[in-house]
């Protein structure tokens, strides 16, 4: 139907996330209208990114050069340790600016559906971080699904054997900010009350 070269251009943009046939097609006959000057910008942004950035040596956030600049800021709390997901998790909760400590990113979450086990992921770095360091306290920022539970449940007990005097805290959970409770389902209305808190 197009070109071989449109045809591979859709193709490897319908492998990005959220992008399907239809939308590929449009981005590659947008990038065929726009000037080959935007066009290479945006061929030489992704391969520069894919050549300058790697993972932070300490935290596995994203980084360029061997540590992310959370862990380079002497102003951050080190013994105050948020575990996510992915590093896209890190920006969220930057975005608060409520978060004074340090990261450990996990790359993922324990599933052993899809095979994902706990030498999948980065948790003996995380470990191995606790274990030498003087963290008093670990924050469980994994998401709020089966996975995230059973990844925040499997981080808990590992702690409680190997640093007991480690607090070990999960997000709280619940209703969103100007929610109606008529329309909140029993599970989040349940962990809502479950959560609740002095005024």
């Amino acid at each position: 139907m197009h070109a071989p070269p449109v045809q591979r251009l859709i193709t490897e943009l319908s492998r990005l996330p959220g992008v399907g046939g239809r939308t590929a097609q449009r981005l590659a006959f947008h990038l065929l209208r726009i000037g080959e000057e935007e066009a290479l910008a945006l061929a030489d942004a992704i391969r520069e990114v894919k050549q300058r950035i790697g993972f932070c040596g300490v935290c596995y956030n994203l980084a360029e050069g061997p540590t992310c600049r959370i862990c380079s800021d002497a102003r951050r709390d080190p013994e105050l340790i948020c575990v996510v997901e992915q590093p896209s998790d890190v920006i969220s909760i930057e975005r608060t600016h409520e978060f004074t400590g340090r990261y450990h990113v996990l790359g993922g979450a324990l599933s052993p559906i899809d095979g994902i086990d706990p030498e999948d992921l980065k948790l003996a770095e995380l470990f191995g971080r606790i274990e030498t360091g003087d963290v008093r306290e670990v924050v469980v920022a994994t998401n709020p699904t089966t996975t995230g539970e059973a990844t925040a449940l499997h981080i808990a007990e590992r702690l409680r054997e190997l640093a007991p005097e480690v607090s070990v805290t999960r997000l709280a959970s619940g209703l969103p900010v100007g929610a109606d409770l008529e329309y909140a389902d029993e599970l989040t209305l349940g962990r809502a009350l479950a959560g609740r808190r002095a005024v």
